[in-house]
């Protein structure tokens, strides 16, 4: 697959409430490579937020390993991590007004990452205009980001994060405001921009639709992946099951609902594949 950008190891996350430990990740690994667009999948309260908090160094895990590219997140100090958010990581959000500022233009919008990092006025510009085309909206560069539809807005915030070049690109729900159509669009426009502008995209969604448009799909339950779907072409995709370094493998729940698995499997060892069988519990 290429070069891991992101390398998730044994990564833990413990919040405490009211002197009650709730656990968001248990131990998940993941790798992420360079140039990839990931879609992040899972039910609500299985770790994906706290994941996409912990890549974009806006949370730090309780235990573990986690690095993007060569740069140790759990190392870093509190300017650290604000170097990392402005240079290293983009964000989309779900909600536009996190993204946008409703007073500026969309040039002006696209323009603020590179104005807080130092840019020279006339690179800001020449990249903006550059990324404004890149998304569609170099039509619309001088209209305010109100008088802009969702699907406009939510490419004006992929504009933004990009304009710092960053090597990582995260995404929260950024379908979750728009019809299924507009969704597809902009699930094809990450993944056109992550190939072209070479950036890793991870999006964490709810939406099936999103893991059938990216490259690969990791569903994450009860804070471990545990299953996997990777695009071969655009109609064909491989799909796995994930196995954690202590070797557990999460069987999905429509398997254990259609086979009736209980709580034990007979194990049978061939010379090429292993067996499982449901046992009928007394």
């Amino acid at each position: 697959m290429g070069t891991p950008l992101v390398v998730c190891e044994e990564l833990v996350k413990i919040y405490q409430y009211d002197g009650v430990e709730i656990q968001a990740l248990s131990g998940l690994d993941l790798e992420v490579y360079e140039g990839e667009v990931l879609a992040i999948v899972g039910p609500s309260g299985s770790g994906k937020s706290t994941l996409m908090n912990i890549l974009g160094g806006l949370d730090r895990p309780t235990s573990g390993k986690v690095m993007v590219g060569d740069i140790d997140l759990l190392s870093l100090d509190e300017p650290g991590l604000v170097r990392y958010r402005r240079e290293v990581v983009g964000f989309v959000w779900q909600q536009n007004a996190r993204n946008l500022l409703p007073y500026l233009t969309t040039l002006e919008n696209v323009c603020v990452p590179m104005r807080l990092a130092g840019l020279p006025r006339r690179e800001q510009l020449e990249r903006a205009w550059a990324l404004l085309e890149a998304v569609g909206l170099a039509d619309r560069a001088y209209h305010g980001t109100t008088a802009l539809s969702g699907g406009e807005q939510q490419r004006a915030a992929i504009a933004i994060a990009l304009a710092n070049s960053p090597a990582l690109l995260l995404a929260d729900e950024p379908t979750g405001s728009v019809d299924s159509e507009t969704a597809g669009q902009i699930i094809d426009l990450f993944r056109h921009l992550g190939h072209t502008f070479g950036v890793t995209v991870i999006i964490v969604t709810h939406d099936p639709l999103v893991a059938h448009h990216a490259d690969r799909a990791v569903e994450i339950r009860d804070g471990r992946t545990s299953f996997e779907r990777i695009r071969r072409d655009r109609t064909t995709f491989d799909e796995y099951l994930m196995v954690d370094q202590e070797g557990r493998v999460r069987l999905p729940p429509h398997v254990i609902e259609r086979l009736r698995i209980g709580r034990r499997v007979r194990v049978h060892l061939r010379d090429d594949h292993l067996e499982l069988w449901p046992v009928e519990e007394e």
